[in-house]
C-alpha cells in the first residue's frame, strides 16, 4: 500500500510552507538541497520539518493540503503543538453577520 504525507516545514525566515509527497525522506532533503532553484523553500533555507500527517488515499491528503494551505500560520502552530483549544478559537467566524457576533441574537 502506498502512502502520502501531507508536511508543514518551517523556513529560515520563520514563514511555514505546506506540502505533500509519497516520499518523504526525499522530499525533505530536496528541500535542504535546493533542488529547485525557483521553489518556495529554495531561499528560506534551511528549514525544519515540524508536522506530517500520513494517508493511505491520495485524494485524502490532496484535500487536507490544500485545507492547510489557507490556514494562518498561527492556526498552523497551533496544530503543530497540539493545541486543540488554540485550534478551535482560530477556527471560528469572527464576522460581524456571525450568529455570535450579531447584536440582535440574544
Amino acid at each position: 500500500m502506498k502512502l502520502y504525507y501531507v508536511y508543514l516545514l518551517l523556513c529560515a525566515d520563520g514563514s511555514i510552507y505546506t506540502g505533500i509527497t509519497d516520499a518523504i525522506d526525499r522530499r525533505i532533503a530536496e528541500h535542504q538541497n535546493g533542488i529547485n532553484k525557483t521553489a518556495y523553500t529554495y531561499r528560506r533555507r534551511p528549514v525544519q520539518l515540524i508536522f506530517q500527517q500520513e494517508f493511505n488515499d491520495v485524494l485524502q491528503a490532496i484535500f487536507f493540503e490544500k485545507k492547510l494551505k489557507k490556514w494562518s500560520a498561527k492556526k498552523k502552530m497551533a496544530l503543530v503543538e497540539g493545541n486543540l483549544d488554540l485550534l478551535q478559537i482560530l477556527s471560528e467566524c469572527r464576522n460581524a453577520t456571525h450568529y455570535k457576533y450579531r447584536p440582535d441574537q440574544d
